[in-house]
């Protein structure tokens, strides 16, 4: 298969999900009151807070409810822009005082280096929000290695579910969907790429394994992903 740019999810593709549910989620869930209540008023938050305010119907200047509401988001792992807004800035701080580095899977750092130097651009596409994905591979246990990315996607383009966000995806780092590889750990997600255009591989990282007849290309990591043949 040709392959002119590469689009990877994070959790649980490039990175263990136990590292965002176990680490970074109590971290933004602990963190979150005082985060509010010193920086409640800057611009950028004030947006999120007054965001989630709306979305969830309750009062913009009912801090408390609106501290709660997140909380209950995180403990729901909803897939909502403001929190993921907000968890980045809260996780920024965590990654900046060594609380933590992000984890990377053993060859996943040495795999998207080959790609990059083999010319092909690389791409994230996340549910989390573009500071925090941009803070998770500055951080991450294998270094800084978030110099290799060419772009980054959240779902402010629309849901990783949805067909249309990877159309716009591919429209906006101006590569056919044809020509684009998507790599997820997620099934539905690979679905609608794949009714986008995208070629796509599944992640079935261990203790997972790769089912007899998958829906799509499957292996369990980096080093299995074979293309230009």
């Amino acid at each position: 298969m040709t392959i002119l740019a590469i689009l990877t999810d994070i959790e649980g593709t490039t990175s263990s999900i136990s590292f965002v549910k176990d680490v970074l989620f109590p971290y933004a869930r602990e963190h979150l009151p005082a985060f509010v209540a010193a920086r409640g008023d800057e611009a950028e938050v004030r947006r999120w807070l007054d965001a989630t305010a709306q979305d969830a119907g309750i009062d913009a200047t009912d801090r408390d409810a609106i501290v709660a509401t997140l909380r209950q988001w995180i403990d729901e792992d909803r897939k909502a822009t403001p929190l993921k807004a907000l968890q980045g800035m809260i996780w920024q701080d965590g990654y900046a005082s060594g609380a933590y580095r992000a984890h990377l899977y053993p060859e996943v750092a040495d795999r998207l280096r080959a790609w990059k130097d083999g010319g092909l651009p690389l791409y994230v596409y996340s549910s989390g929000s573009v500071a925090a994905q941009k803070l998770f591979f500055r951080y991450s246990d294998a270094g800084d290695i978030s110099g290799l990315f060419d772009g980054h996607f959240d779902t402010e383009i629309g849901g990783k579910r949805d067909a249309t966000s990877y159309a716009q995806i591919s429209s906006a780092i101006g590569i056919a969907a044809r020509d684009i590889l998507f790599l997820s750990d997620i099934v539905e997600e690979l679905d609608a790429a794949r009714s986008a255009g995208l070629q796509t591989t599944w992640l079935c990282r261990p203790p997972l394994n790769c089912p007899a007849h998958p829906a799509h290309p499957c292996v369990s990591d980096f080093d299995a992903i074979a293309f230009g043949e």
